[in-house]
C-alpha cells in the first residue's frame, strides 16, 4: 500500500539509463534491491575469476565485468552473447541477450546499451519511464493545486467569526491535514528522488527517515479526519446536535491523537527491529501494520458510515416508498452521495491493497493523480462553493462598499444572516 506521494517505483525514470559498476541505483520496485544485491553477488564471482586468470595470457579480450554482466575471453573478431541474469525473469518472462565484439582495440560497446535492457525491452521500457514521468508531474500539480487552494480556505474559515463552528472546525482539521499531506510529499520527493547519485537500497540518513514519518503521519491524519467527518455527520443525523457539540475534544483526540500514537510506535519499532534504509521499504514489513492496519480500518468503517449515510438520505427523500419515481429527488440523492465521497475517501478503498501486474497501473492513477486532488476538491466543494462561506463573503464585501458611502446604513445582519 503505497500511501504517500511518490511510490518507490517512480525512481525508474531517473535510474532507466544507469549501468552497473561498484554499485547499481535502480528501485522500479522494492524487490529491486534484492536485484541490487544479486547482480553485486554475480560482480564478485566474476572479478574472483578475473583475479584468478590475472597471470594467464590471453591473445584476443580478456574476461571483464562490465555493463552489469561477466565478459568471457574472446579471440578478436568474435562476438560474444551473454543472457541476463535469471534474476530478471521478474520483470519479464523472456531473458535477453546483450552482445559484444571483441575487436583489436578491445571490447566494443555493448548491444543493446546497458543492463537495464534486461529488466524489459525497450519500447515498453520507454513507455513505462514515459507512464512514470507523467504520474509524477499530474500528482505534483494536484498536490500544489491543493495546498494552495486549502490554505486560502482554511484562512476564509478562521477569519469570518459567523462561520466558526463545530463543522466548520472539523473541515478545518481535515484541511490541515491535506495541506500537511501535500507538504509531506513533496518534501519526501524532494530528500529521497531528486538526487540520482543517491542509492536508494542503501540511502540511509536522518533527514530521508524524518522525511518518510512526517510524510506517513500526515497521510494517517487525512484518514483519520475523513473518519471523523463520517462519524460527525452520522451523529448528527442520529444523535441531539447538543451531544454532538460537546464531543470536539473526542474527535480532536481520533484525529491527531491514534495517529501521532501509531506513529511514535510504529518509529520505535523500527529503531529497535529494522533500522535499514530510510524507512520506506514497506512491502515485506510486518511491522508496516501497525500503520496500514490502522488506515485500512479507518476506510472500511467510513465506507461503513457512507453507506448508512446514505440509506438515510434515501429514508428521508422517500419516507414512504424506497423507488426513484421522482427525478428532482433522484437527482438531490445522487448530488448528496457524489459530495460525499471526497469527504469520506471512499475511492480510497480499492486502494487499500494493491494489486500486482498491469493493474497496478490503473491502481497508481487513482491513488497518486486522483488522491492528490482529493484535498483540492474538497477545499472547493466545502468552502468556496458552500452557500454559507459565499453568503458571509458577500456580506463583507456588500458593507465595504456600504462602508465608503456617508449616510447610507449597513444592512443589519438579521437580513443576510445563515446559520452555521
Amino acid at each position: 500500500m503505497s500511501i504517500c506521494g511518490c511510490p518507490e517505483i517512480l525512481k525508474a525514470t531517473k535510474a532507466n539509463t544507469d549501468y552497473l559498476g561498484s554499485t547499481m541505483v535502480m528501485a522500479k520496485l522494492h524487490q529491486d534491491c534484492d536485484l541490487v544485491s544479486e547482480i553485486k553477488r554475480e560482480r564478485d564471482e566474476c572479478l574472483q575469476k578475473i583475479r584468478a586468470m590475472r597471470n594467464t595470457s590471453v591473445s584476443g579480450c580478456r574476461m571483464v565485468w562490465e555493463y552489469g554482466l561477466c565478459w568471457p575471453s574472446a579471440e578478436h573478431g568474435e562476438t560474444v552473447s551473454v543472457s541476463c541474469p535469471k534474476v530478471f525473469l521478474q520483470f519479464s518472462p523472456v531473458l535477453g541477450v546483450l552482445n559484444r565484439n571483441c575487436t583489436s582495440e578491445g571490447w566494443s560497446s555493448a548491444l543493446p546499451p546497458g543492463i537495464i535492457f534486461c529488466m524489459t525491452n525497450e519500447t515498453t521500457q520507454n513507455g513505462e519511464v514515459s507512464y512514470f514521468s507523467t504520474i509524477r508531474v499530474i500528482y505534483t500539480v494536484g498536490y500544489s493545486l491543493s495546498l494552495i487552494v486549502l490554505t486560502i480556505a482554511v484562512v476564509i474559515l478562521l477569519v469570518f467569526r459567523n462561520l466558526r463552528c463545530m463543522r466548520n472546525y472539523i473541515h478545518i482539521h481535515l484541511f490541515i491535514t491535506f495541506i500537511l499531506r501535500s507538504l509531506s510529499a513533496m518534501i519526501k520527493d524532494a530528500v529521497l528522488f531528486d538526487n540520482d547519485d543517491i542509492d536508494h537500497c542503501n540511502f540511509s540518513t536522518v533527514g530521508c527517515k524524518i522525511a518518510v514519518v512526517f510524510c506517513y503521519f500526515s497521510t494517517m491524519t487525512t484518514y483519520f479526519w475523513q473518519l471523523v467527518e463520517g462519524l460527525y455527520l452520522n451523529s448528527l443525523l442520529l444523535a441531539s446536535y447538543s451531544n454532538v457539540r460537546s464531543s470536539i475534544w473526542w474527535w480532536s483526540l481520533l484525529g491527531w491523537g491514534v495517529p501521532s500514537i501509531c506513529t511514535l510506535a510504529w518509529v520505535i519499532t523500527k529503531i529497535q527491529f529494522e533500522n535499514t534504509e530510510c524507512w520506506d521499504i514497506i512491502d515485506d514489513s510486518s511491522y508496516w501494520w501497525i500503520i496500514k492496519g490502522l488506515i485500512v480500518a479507518s476506510i472500511a468503517i467510513n465506507f461503513l458510515l457512507f453507506l448508512n449515510i446514505v440509506r438515510i438520505l434515501v429514508q428521508k427523500l422517500f419516507p414512504g416508498e424506497m423507488h426513484f419515481a421522482n427525478s428532482s429527488q433522484y437527482r438531490q440523492l445522487t448530488k448528496s452521495t457524489l459530495l460525499l465521497t471526497p469527504l469520506f475517501g471512499i475511492h480510497y478503498i480499492i486502494c487499500a491493497f494493491p494489486p500486482h501486474g498491469a493493474v497496478l497501473y490503473i491502481q497508481l492513477y487513482l491513488e497518486l493523480c486522483i488522491g492528490s486532488f482529493q484535498g483540492l476538491t474538497v477545499g472547493i466543494l466545502y468552502c468556496f462553493l458552500n452557500r454559507e462561506v459565499q453568503t458571509e463573503i458577500y456580506r463583507r464585501w456588500l458593507r465595504r462598499q456600504m462602508d465608503s458611502y456617508v449616510g447610507v446604513p449597513v444592512i443589519g445582519k438579521s437580513l443576510m444572516d445563515t446559520s452555521c
